[in-house]
């Protein structure tokens, strides 16, 4: 929806918005009396092809972009769904274990848990939930994975908080929890933030650099941890980006108000250079 509707509203053409806005709309729509949505859905008959309710893959930027449509262009509808979709996941997904936070993957329709496997693409969320108002919840989810963070030096794409082992030991070179530690930052500007991605930062420097640029890890726990062959195009949009902002108060960001995709794009607060 944010760069749909930012595309409509460049080209004077509302099909564009209403197009993804209808998408959104539909999935909400078939929303379980939990107020939960699975993973999967058939574009053409609207039937779920999946149970699971996570808000980690294929659901993570659902959320994220019902938010960013309320942030960017003031969309009341968006904002009521994200606050019900927000507040189902608080009341069945989130979990406490030794005093740190996570969420559970459940039954969309029962509240079951069904995985208790946390994606390294969910530590976004922490900076989300902080957007939306939950920033205590937010906070604690961003330290859950700082912790994380600070065991394996590197996060793992996959852990589990029930055994705190990993359930997947590469990295992909995600740029998840600098993005949360940025948004939160922008947030409350707790240097704690900063502190953050600042080890998120020296660990990429001191383990995914390569002779010829940055790369994945085969295995985060391997001493040394062992490097893999892949350096992925979200790296570039997006990691660098979260750390520059954080640190570098340019002149050219206004950092109160502005708005940046899930890719890392900034569709609202890009300064012009000064002549």
């Amino acid at each position: 929806m944010p760069e749909w509707g930012t595309l409509s509203q460049l080209t004077g053409d509302p099909r564009y918005a209403k197009a993804a806005r209808k998408a959104m709309i539909a999935v909400f729509e078939r929303r379980s009396p939990l107020d939960l949505v699975a993973t999967k859905i058939d574009v053409l008959s609207g039937a779920w092809r999946s149970r699971t309710a996570t808000i980690g893959s294929y659901c993570d930027s659902f959320f994220e972009y019902l938010w960013d449509s309320w942030q960017l262009f003031s969309d009341a509808d968006c904002k009521r769904m994200y606050d019900v979709c927000t507040v189902a996941i608080l009341k069945h997904q989130q979990v406490w274990k030794d005093h740190q936070l996570w969420f559970a993957d459940v039954d969309f329709e029962t509240g079951a848990v069904i995985s208790t496997e946390q994606d390294e693409l969910a530590s976004f969320y922490g900076g989300l939930l902080g957007q939306g108002g939950a920033l205590k919840q937010g906070a604690a989810y961003t330290e859950s994975w700082a912790k994380v963070q600070a065991s394996y030096g590197v996060l793992p794409e996959g852990y589990d908080y029930a055994t705190s082992r990993p359930t997947q030991v590469t990295n992909a070179l995600r740029p998840e929890l600098a993005d949360a530690a940025f948004t939160l930052w922008l947030i409350d500007r707790s240097p704690r933030w900063r502190e953050i991605g600042r080890l998120h930062f020296e660990a990429m420097k001191r383990w995914n650099k390569a002779p010829f640029g940055y790369t994945d890890l085969a295995d985060v726990t391997a001493t040394p941890k062992r490097q893999a062959d892949h350096c992925p195009g979200y790296w570039w949009s997006e990691q660098m980006k979260y750390y520059y902002l954080l640190f570098a108060n340019t002149p050219r960001f206004d950092y109160f108000d502005n708005y940046l995709s899930t890719e890392g794009n900034i569709l609202k607060g890009l300064r012009p250079i000064q002549a």
